[in-house]
């Protein structure tokens, strides 16, 4: 997802790119599916848990177990930094190319249009709050671990895993929508993962007159999709018991 995602505004905003200043409508969409790759290659996996305010959500709401949650969050950073790695390894002679120090760090992870913390947060709850509550709906599956692994591994019983089993279509049309209305404050982070990792990437890589990582801002695309993940499973309980 993140070599997707990151790949795209790279293409977009570093310069001598092909499709440099191609614009929003091109990296929103593409980030739409590479949610939709993500969720095809690791749904029959994990159940597509590409984010842990989505991992959250559904243990929040009894549809994954609490035991998995740390290991899927190490594992969704794992990945999200591997994956801004090698949008650097690609664009590597752009980055040299590109003098603009927040169009490099924007590649890796977000960074609000105006800077207001309270709206900026804000801005993360709402969008990842639309997500999640769309998710609820959409996701209702179930992976068997313990049949067709090693004795000495296997445990016969049953995970909720989510997004998994509805297909990576409605879920990429999800994205693609909060990109495109909810996105312009902040770039859309609605994935703690798909931000700090990244961010961190951006700390460690010699990149070329890369200026600072915005390490202060980071509390914000962190903290804010997991309190807008909490607020939809609230809201999505209550409303399961009104229409009990």
């Amino acid at each position: 997802m993140i070599l997707m995602g990151g790949g795209v505004v790279a293409n977009v905003c570093l310069n001598k790119t092909k499709g440099f200043g191609s614009g929003w409508i091109v990296i929103a969409t593409a980030w739409a599916l590479a949610v939709y790759i993500g969720v095809v290659v690791a749904g029959p996996f994990s159940g597509a848990h590409l984010n842990p305010a989505v991992t959250l959500g559904l243990a929040l709401v009894g549809r994954f177990e609490w035991a998995y949650v740390i290991p899927y969050f190490v594992a969704q950073f794992i990945g999200a930094a591997i994956g801004a790695f090698l949008v650097w390894v690609v664009y590597k002679d752009h980055f040299d190319a590109t003098e603009d120090q927040d169009s490099k760090l924007g590649v890796f992870c977000t960074i609000p249009a105006i800077s207001n913390p309270i709206r900026n947060f804000l801005t993360e709850v709402i969008g990842t709050f639309a997500l999640m509550f769309v998710v609820y709906y959409i996701s209702d599956g179930k992976i068997s671990l313990g049949d067709g692994i090693t004795a000495a591994t296997a445990v016969h019983s049953t995970l909720p895993v989510g997004l998994g089993s509805v297909g990576a279509i409605p879920v990429a049309f999800t994205v693609w929508v909060i990109g495109l209305s909810l996105g312009g404050p902040t770039g859309y982070a609605i994935n703690p993962a798909r931000d700090i990792a990244p961010r961190f990437v951006h700390f460690i890589l010699p990149i070329k007159g890369k200026g600072g990582s915005h390490w202060n801002y980071s509390w914000i695309p962190c903290f804010g999709p997991l309190v807008g993940a909490a607020i939809a499973a609230g809201l999505y309980y209550v409303v399961g018991l009104i229409t009990i």
